[in-house]
């Protein structure tokens, strides 16, 4: 349902000291500051507290020398219901580590200055988001923009005598405004489609602003994206990724969709546009490719452009394809055509001779390298995790990396052997008292034929003799890897913890197992993928430790859409269920998601198109035309910000539940969008769930 490229999740060093606090802090000192907390663990138990408690890696930038990482950590407290990102140094041996900020309005998207004397950041230290500069220890903090309304992000030009920003600019103007008397109003006028995203009303449009940069200061700034309507970057995920400077600094190349309305909402075709800073003139790099074409990334030398594509308008979850232009010859070539697999996080080589990519391979995401000029694909790393971050250092790759048993921490990777060592350790303190369970690889025969890898989840001090009560994960997407991630809702390690088996299947409709696999869902659902799940999990019931009278399944946004088809569909398999955020009515989806392109391609089309054969076998499997054969406990769970999968079909699947007598629960947040993100509707969120399996299956 989304795909969203960022790797925002993670966990970083908390080894804080008095020497390294910042000297001069910017907030009164009676404004409570959140940082790192000590939690009594007694049973070894992983919690929801402890999870809120565990602290969140960002955005890891490697110093212009190469010698040291700059990186932020979220901190979270539960009573002021928020969180709080302060900046960290650490030398890429892992030595050296210093905290450079403590304050209570946060840091964010710290980075260094082209000439590593100063840090710029972004805070709302002054009342909204503004750059501001400080040097490498975290002192002399000057604010350098001053822009109204604030900023979302930037980046200096490489000469640093320029810098770009993204702002919002108004939409349109409000009702209030247009008719006389009315300014309480809160009344929106629609006439086009695409009137608000994700979790957000269509109110404003984010433009690119460039700006001179002297003597810490900002003059001259220009809307380079004046009077036009739409989004740089992409949204609803996009960020300063999807914008590159020329290493000339003559160029600034930027993804955009510049379509609006009803165009906008059937097309994913982004487009990446050259603004020449000298003539001020736009052109499109990429016209012809009917796809996301997104990431832009330069070569060290100027030489090449390469960037992030997908082939196809209209299909989000399509191949990501790693292309190449020449930019003096005009060429482009498709990178990775011999690679079976996505490619993410580009990064260039120091000599300009290929590129480090991430890539899903067997369920977890892996350092890969290509040549410009074989065109072969050499996979570096290896092991139980995902890479999610890299850079270049002098001598090798810094890198984020997870897995289903610990947060992101910063990882030094050798170039030649893969072979990777720590250089934080954020919450090793608190993770070192927790008992963790065992994730093990199987294969599982699928009903066509084909081997399904799937995650079994142990839990800790696992014993054989006992019999366990066990989960089946249906993972959303539907095109999202059950890879080896560190979730701070669907934790893996929090539902061993509670003493649960875990069987989490890599079905039909995931990437990183080939392109065909991946796409075999699209027009299907309710079809194979439901049948791979079904295999799974009666693949792991037949284990002597595995108690088939005690099976729950549980899912979010797809994953919750085939909860309440196993609902109707399940022969009294499960004896519990849990859906988040799940599609009900494929008819009722149909007309309320905002992404129209998403249920054009998945589903097949609109469910009144009766010549269509795939919608309409679409429309044939919607979980409400199930609902007479429900007999089982379900907790649906919805959020009245979500935008993609609205409200109504966590309502309406409740009210089904309830107009059938089956034992029911709905967990309604009328503050959270597709995700749960505030710390006590999250621990909330956990306390509730693991309630209602505990009720049914223990």
């Amino acid at each position: 349902m989304i795909k969203n490229n960022l790797f925002i999740l993670s966990a970083l060093l908390v080894l804080s000291s008095c020497a390294n606090q910042p000297k001069d802090k910017s907030v009164s000192d009676n404004q409570q500051i959140i940082g790192s907390k000590t939690l009594d663990v007694t049973d070894g138990r992983l919690t929801p507290e402890i999870l809120w408690a565990l602290g969140r890696v960002s955005e890891p930038r490697l110093s212009p020398d190469k010698n040291t990482v700059l990186y932020g950590v979220t901190w979270y407290d539960v009573v002021q219901n928020k969180g709080n990102r302060e900046l960290y140094t650490i030398g890429i041996d892992g030595a050296g580590f210093k905290q450079l900020t403590a304050t209570a309005k946060g840091e964010y998207d710290a980075q260094w200055r082209p000439d590593g004397k100063r840090i710029g950041f972004m805070t709302a230290e002054s009342g909204s988001m503004q750059i501001w500069e400080m040097n490498p220890d975290g002192s002399d903090r000057k604010q350098v923009s001053r822009v109204d309304g604030g900023i979302t992000g930037f980046r200096y030009s490489p000469d640093q005598t320029k810098l770009f920003f993204t702002a919002e600019v108004a939409a349109q103007e409000p009702l209030r405004n247009l008719f006389g008397g009315l300014d309480k109003t809160s009344g929106r006028l629609m006439d086009e489609m695409m009137y608000r995203h994700w979790d957000t009303w269509v109110d404003s449009y984010s433009h690119i602003f460039i700006g001179d940069y002297q003597n810490e200061e900002l003059s001259n700034v220009k809307d380079i994206m004046e009077g036009e309507q739409w989004d740089a970057p992409v949204k609803p995920n996009g960020g300063t990724e999807q914008i590159a400077w020329s290493p000339d600094n003559k160029t600034l190349v930027y993804a955009c969709r510049k379509l609006t309305g009803k165009a906008y909402t059937l097309s994913t075709n982004s487009d990446l546009f050259a603004y020449d800073l000298a003539s001020g003139r736009t052109s499109n790099l990429t016209e012809g490719m009917p796809g996301y074409d997104l990431n832009p990334v330069f070569s060290p030398d100027g030489r090449y452009l390469a960037w992030e594509s997908m082939e196809r308008d209209g299909y989000e979850a399509d191949q990501i394809r790693l292309f190449l232009l020449d930019i003096a010859q005009g060429t482009k070539t498709y990178l990775t055509e011999g690679w079976d697999n996505d490619v993410h996080n580009l990064t260039w080589d120091n000599e300009s001779n290929g590129l480090w990519f991430t890539a899903p391979v067997e369920a977890c995401e892996q350092v890969c390298f290509i040549s410009v000029n074989d065109k072969k694909v050499r996979v570096l790393t290896n092991g139980v995790n995902d890479y999610v971050t890299i850079a270049l250092s002098g001598n090798g790759l810094i890198a984020g990396r997870m897995s289903m048993s610990e947060p992101v921490e910063l990882y030094r990777v050798n170039t030649e052997n893969g072979e990777a060592a720590a250089i934080t350790a954020t919450n090793k303190e608190l993770l070192s008292k927790l008992n963790f369970g065992k994730p093990v690889k199987r294969w599982v025969k699928t009903s066509d034929n084909k081997q399904m890898f799937t995650w079994v989840i142990l839990p800790p001090d696992f014993d054989s003799t006992k019999k366990y009560p066990t989960l089946l994960y249906c993972q959303g997407g539907p095109q999202s890897t059950v890879s080896q991630f560190w979730s701070y809702r669907w934790n893996f390690q929090m539902m061993v913890a509670n003493g649960y088996v875990v069987v989490a299947p890599n079905r039909h409709g995931v990437p990183g197992f080939g392109k065909a696999w991946n796409e075999q869902i699209s027009g299907d659902y309710g079809g194979q993928n439901m049948k791979d799940y079904l295999a799974a999990i009666d693949d792991v019931s037949k284990e002597s430790w595995s108690d088939e009278s005690r099976l729950g399944a549980v899912g979010a946004s797809y994953g919750g859409f085939s909860v309440y088809w196993l609902a109707g569909n399940h022969q009294k398999r499960f004896k519990a269920f849990i859906a988040h955020d799940g599609m009900f009515n494929l008819e009722q989806q149909y007309l309320e998601t905002e992404e129209m392109w998403f249920v054009n391609w998945d589903l097949g089309g609109p469910y009144w198109d009766k010549s269509n054969q795939t919608a309409q076998k679409s429309y044939a499997n919607s979980p409400h035309r199930f609902v007479d054969k429900w007999d089982t406990p379900i907790l649906v769970i919805h959020s009245e910000l979500d935008y993609r999968i609205v409200a109504s079909q966590g309502m309406a699947a409740f009210n089904a539940a309830q107009l059938r007598g089956i034992p029911s629960e709905y967990l309604y947040f009328p503050d959270e969008n597709h995700w749960v993100l505030q710390p006590q509707n999250g621990i909330l969120w956990q306390r509730v769930f693991y309630n209602w399996l505990d009720r049914w299956l223990k």
